[in-house]
Order: structure tokens, then C-alpha cells, then sequence
């Protein structure tokens, strides 16, 4: 191994964090955020929703699996949730410079290195998790030794991200009996895997595209970065299918512009739910689920119309975890039910969303 080469985590409230490069050798910066998650990071580094921001992994062992090939299946990326790393920067407390897994084809350091991600070992992130739950949501600087640092913290909030991660055009999957509209707002690929495994037709249309005038049975709203207030035009096209009266599923992002088109309002988190095990109840009954999730805004279900109510609960905070409507198949869900690497406890809904469909044709 050649000699370490050093790098900080810099946040904006002045806290530094030393430790060591193992990507990229450039300095960025963005929002910091952490994932509880003991595995499943080449889905994380690849999840649009995490686009822009500095990653801090909690679990500390990373880098052990290395990273899967890079192969296809219906036409997206087997291992990955999109075709690209979104994160500004990976911070990790211990990487494995040596990997050993059947299914890995390289190391996670090499695979940042490619991507022009740098990421930084040898720090604390329980000390971060900790520092960003009391303080609240934090921009931060990755300074790696060497290489210019950014002159400004970078808030990618203030952009649009979901236009910077949705496709530019239409793309279908599969040949099912069912035509189910994508709004992608930088889906997760698992959704549409999700959506094939129960044979129906994808139409994955871009963000600010109006789904309405094509002919489909159901709508998925995708999840996706950032403040769900920059989409605007996604919203105005939510309100035109509500009229329309088919079925509606909606994912993270999805959930909280769903709200907003019923007339609810959002806000930011304190510092957003970033873990894999946060259990959920399922309104008015004793069920609990056990959820990933990875938002930093939620829904004021108190600002819903009364033809709407909650879904879920947060059991750790009691934030809202989804809305449905009282009389019509609509319905969102604040956590990932396609969770990869997991927990899949909530992979009914897609079920349900289909059974919706099959209903409302067969009326």
C-alpha cells in the first residue's frame, strides 16, 4: 500500500475530523448526512437520493465486499440502483483495503477513484452521527491533503436536484397486462425490479413530464433528492391524476409531492431519518414494520384534507410515514418498501397497489 495521503472532514460548525484518503484526490463539499446500514453500500452510493451529499457510514467495517459487477438485467444495472455514484464523498471508520466476496470484481476504493468520488477512513463517524442528531443537519467540507479546498459550503438543497437525476426521456420495461406510469424523480432501480417481478408494463417518464396524457392504469411517484417544494410541475401533474381517479403509489419523494397536490404542507427535518431499521405502525392497528429509510423532509399530516389521513406513524418520533386517501385508491409511503439491501417488511405494498389496479379496471 503507498503511503496514506491525509484528509478532513470539515463541518460547518467549525468541528474538524482527521483521518486518511482512499478515493478520489480532490476536496468537495455539500450536506453531511449518515446511513446506519451494516451493508448494502454500492446501493446507497448509487441511490439518487443521496445526490450532492458527503455520506457517513456508521457500521465500521466498509469496503470488506468490495464491489459487484457491473452486469445488466431488463435493462438496468443488476447490483445498483442507478447508473451512477450521486454522493459528493464517502466518510467510513474502517476501510478493508482487502475485499473478498464471489460476486466482487473490485474494491470500493477503486471504484470511487473512477468515479472522481474521494472518500476518507479513520474517522469517527459515531462521533459525526452523534454531533449532526444534537446539532441538526450540517454542510461539511472533505479536504483531502494535496488538492484545493472549496471556498464556500455548498448547500445543493437550494438546486433542483430531482431535474439533475431524472431521465430525459421515456423509457419502458417489460410486456405486462398493466401500463404503470414511473414518474422518476431519481427512482431507485429496485422499484421498477419491483414493479416487473409483478408483471406489468413500466412507462418511466421524467419529472416534469404530464403522465396524464398517456393511457396507464396506475401511477408510481418515485423517491428522489432534495426539497420536494422545487417540484413544482410534478405537483401540478399529482393534481391532474387525482382528478383522474387511477390508482397511485407513492415512494419517499413521492409521499411528501403527493401531500403537497392533497393540499398538505412539509418541512425539513432536524436531521432527516437515515437508517435501515426504523420501525413504523401502520395507522389504526397494532401492526409494526420495520422500515429503510433515507429523507430530510416530512409531511405535516396536520395540514391534510379530511377526505385524506395518515398511514403510518414513526414509532422512534411520531412523524408521518405515508397518507392514503379515505375513498380512493391513493396512498404513499414515507420509507423504501423496495429496500436494498433490506428490510423488505414492506413489500406488500406493492401488492397492494397492484391488487388497486386490477380492481379499478375490473369495476
Amino acid at each position: 500500500m503507498s503511503k496514506k495521503r491525509f484528509a478532513n472532514l470539515l463541518l460547518e460548525d467549525g468541528s474538524m475530523f482527521e483521518g486518511y484518503s482512499f478515493g478520489a484526490t480532490r476536496s468537495v463539499s455539500g450536506e453531511t448526512v449518515f446511513n446506519t446500514a451494516m451493508t448494502g453500500y454500492p446501493e446507497s452510493l448509487t441511490d439518487p437520493s443521496y445526490r450532492g451529499q458527503i455520506l457517513v457510514l456508521t457500521y465500521p467495517l466498509i469496503g470488506n465486499y468490495g464491489v459487484p459487477p457491473f452486469e445488466k438485467e431488463n435493462r438496468l444495472l443488476k447490483f445498483f440502483e442507478s447508473e451512477k455514484i450521486h454522493i459528493k464523498a464517502l466518510v467510513v471508520s474502517d476501510y478493508s483495503f482487502s475485499f473478498n466476496h464471489w460476486n466482487a470484481v473490485k474494491s470500493l476504493g477503486e471504484w470511487l477513484q473512477e468515479n472522481d468520488i474521494p472518500g476518507i477512513y479513520g474517522i469517527d463517524t459515531r462521533a459525526i452521527t452523534k454531533l449532526i442528531r444534537e446539532r441538526g443537519v450540517m454542510l461539511g467540507k472533505v479536504i483531502v491533503e494535496g488538492t484545493e479546498e472549496p471556498a464556500e459550503f455548498h448547500d445543493q438543497n437550494k438546486e433542483n436536484l430531482v431535474a439533475q437525476v431524472s431521465v430525459k426521456e421515456i423509457r419502458e420495461y417489460g410486456d405486462g397486462d398493466l401500463n404503470v406510469v414511473l414518474v422518476d424523480c431519481g427512482c431507485k432501480f429496485n422499484i421498477i425490479r419491483c414493479l416487473l417481478k409483478r408483471g406489468v408494463k413500466v412507462i418511466r417518464v421524467p419529472w416534469d413530464y404530464d403522465f396524464t396524457t398517456l393511457d396507464y392504469d396506475g401511477v408510481m411517484l418515485s423517491n428522489g433528492p432534495g426539497d420536494p417544494q422545487m417540484c413544482g410541475a410534478t405537483i401540478a401533474n399529482i393534481k391532474k391524476a387525482l382528478t383522474v381517479g387511477k390508482p397511485i403509489f407513492g415512494i419517499c419523494l413521492g409521499n411528501q409531492l403527493l401531500s403537497i397536490a392533497a393540499g398538505a404542507t412539509t418541512y425539513k427535518l432536524k436531521y432527516g431519518h437515515r437508517s435501515h431499521n426504523q420501525p413504523a405502525l401502520m395507522a389504526g392497528t397494532d401492526k409494526a414494520v420495520i422500515t429503510s429509510q433515507n429523507h430530510g423532509f416530512a409531511v405535516d399530516t396536520s395540514s391534510l384534507d379530511k377526505e385524506w389521513e395518515p398511514y403510518f406513524i414513526n414509532l422512534n418520533d411520531g412523524t408521518s410515514e405515508g397518507i392514503r386517501h379515505k375513498n380512493k385508491p391513493f396512498f404513499s409511503v414515507q420509507f423504501h418498501p423496495e429496500a436494498a439491501s433490506g428490510p423488505v417488511d414492506t413489500e406488500f405494498l406493492f401488492d397492494n397497489f397492484i391488487e388497486n389496479i386490477r380492481h379499478a379496471k375490473n369495476k
